[in-house]
């Protein structure tokens, strides 16, 4: 394959790495499994740049799953275990992995089924906020199991009808056109009043003339 990806054919490896020197680039084997084995001319040094600022923003894209940790003991007392309760809770509404840890010591080994009771009750108590990913085992003195954040359960779709649920209250602009006109809007509509009769205004008597 040439700089440009297109393709060149078969050559042997002498032209090909002729080609690549009048570039001034370098031919890179991409697939040397294929029949004949496949080459490309390109810039191997920028190519090696792109490719790790590629890896480096897939790295920072995934999404990074946290496991955090917490210990009991075999005899806890009610009020130590609903504190320890409230951690693992905390830590799974986080969207984090929970480590539990059941820690053992000296006669205590041979007493294992205590620890298993606690993590049972644990499993039972936070039923609808975790799911068991590894199921308890026995680690040396420890005995150990991974809880993880249940997903979210679906929020329930409303039954009331669509034309219910979409009906929206008239702007108020929409309810002030509804309000009847202004008075003077009123006022102009009514009737004229009756016209008053005219004034009679009597003329004054000619003085007679002399002789």
């Amino acid at each position: 394959m040439g700089a440009d990806g297109s393709q060149i054919g078969i050559v042997s490896t002498q032209d090909a790495l002729r080609q690549a020197q009048d570039l001034d680039l370098d031919l890179v084997e991409v697939a040397p499994q294929a029949n004949p084995p496949v080459a490309r001319i390109m810039d191997y040094g920028k190519f090696k740049y792109e490719r790790d600022i590629r890896q480096k923003e897939a790295r920072k894209k995934q999404a990074r799953i946290e496991v955090k940790e917490i210990k009991f003991r075999p005899k806890i007392d009610p009020h130590d275990y609903a504190t320890k309760k409230g951690h693992v809770e905390r830590f799974l509404r986080t969207g984090a992995r929970v480590k539990v840890t059941i820690m053992f010591r000296g006669r205590e080994m041979a007493r294992t089924e205590l620890g298993r009771k606690i993590l049972d009750r644990l499993v039972a108590d936070l039923a609808d906020q975790a799911i068991v990913e590894a199921h308890p085992k026995q680690d040396g003195r420890n005995m150990v199991m991974v809880l993880a954040p249940t997903k979210k359960p679906p929020e329930p779709k409303s039954t009331e009808p669509r034309s219910r649920r979409e009906t929206k209250p008239e702007p108020v602009v929409a309810q002030a056109a509804a309000e009847p006109e202004p008075v003077v809007a009123q006022a102009a509509a009514e009737p004229d009043p009756e016209p008053a009769p005219p004034e009679v205004v009597a003329a004054p008597a000619e003085a007679p003339q002399e002789t």
